[in-house]
């Protein structure tokens, strides 16, 4: 099979020719039709993730129909049109993922290969509204958003939520989640033009973080949020504290601009604020998802679909910030 192949740090993606995967007891190989694109597989090329395991085959998302079964897997499974939850073993505690946690593409080979392997406990039959291109890009970041906004923030009918970034994957779901759960939802972004299409998607509004004292115009013009999303943190998680409504909950599921600038503690205590740290989710949360996304019909944006060969094309788009939505890749 072909596969895109990462040889060390720092190095380019190349594709290459390996052998197809065998699925083995309770497992299955699944032809991959289309792959997306993380962040996550930016850091692994730097190096900078916390498991290093080089060479390697990244990809985290995929698409695609069902070509083995291993020992022991429901022969209903054989043929079908799937995609993949990309987290294993979480754990016990509903709280908090184990120190076996794992995500497909490190350290197992991924998902960005014309076939990978995968346990059959992580099969969902892919939504019928969804393309392969639209099912590849849900998983991670579906899952990511949905346990932001419902499983820790526990975001009501009604609420006014904030999500900061408008135009990554996790941050496009978690507005299209909020809205379809009744919320008023409002955006930051560094880009007018995301700001607009976000608007597109059902925002009230939104404003540009590189505006002078943008937080201070955000709360005259909004009264503030009861769920704030954030991915950035950084000095401007100062200004979501600020704008958070008395028990307000601020969900926080990245750090692309660094470390936290000085809080005021009497704004957290007085407010009755909870900050709630979140990454991936449970089973049971991707399950309640992929359920939320079948009962309201919400399609992933795609931003672009390249073809396997350009990975390292659209591994520098996605690290430029450039997209609005997931970068896809076509495998099959």
């Amino acid at each position: 099979m072909r596969a895109v192949y990462l040889e060390d740090i720092n190095k380019p993606f190349t594709i290459i020719d390996t052998a197809k995967p065998t699925a083995g007891p309770g497992e299955v190989v699944v032809q991959v039709k289309a792959a997306a694109l993380n962040r996550r597989d930016v850091w692994i090329q730097k190096g900078r993730y916390f498991i290093k395991k080089y060479p390697a085959i990244l990809g985290s998302d995929c698409a695609g129909v069902v070509a083995e079964l291993g020992e022991g897997v429901d022969k209903m499974w054989q043929g079908q049109e799937v995609f993949v939850d990309p987290a294993t073993d979480w754990g016990d505690n509903p709280r908090a993922h184990s120190e076996k946690f794992r995500i497909l593409g490190m350290p197992e080979n991924g998902a960005f290969a014309e076939y990978v392997k995968v346990p059959a406990a992580n099969l969902y039959q892919k939504p019928l509204h969804l393309s392969f291109e639209e099912a590849a890009a849900l998983p991670l970041a579906g899952v990511t958003a949905y346990r932001a906004l419902f499983t820790k923030c526990q975001l009501q009918p009604g609420e006014r939520v904030l999500v900061t970034g408008a135009g990554g994957g996790v941050a496009l779901l978690a507005i299209q989640f909020a809205l379809a759960a009744g919320a008023q939802v409002w955006v930051t972004s560094g880009a007018e033009e995301k700001i607009g299409l976000a608007k597109d998607l059902g925002a009230a509004g939104g404003i540009n973080y590189k505006t002078e004292n943008w937080g201070k115009l955000l709360k005259e013009q909004t009264g503030g949020f009861d769920v704030l999303i954030d991915s950035a943190a950084g000095e401007g998680f100062v200004q979501l504290v600020k704008l958070a409504r008395p028990g307000g909950r601020i969900g926080i599921y990245g750090g692309t601009t660094g470390l936290i600038g000085q809080l005021n503690p009497a704004e957290l205590f007085w407010k009755q604020l909870s900050i709630f740290g979140s990454t991936m989710g449970t089973a049971q949360d991707f399950a309640d998802m992929v359920k939320f996304v079948e009962e309201k019909e919400i399609r992933p944006v795609v931003d672009i679909v390249y073809p396997l060969e350009k990975v390292e094309e659209a591994m520098r788009y996605i690290e430029a910030g450039k997209q609005f939505g997931k970068i896809v890749l076509q495998v099959g």
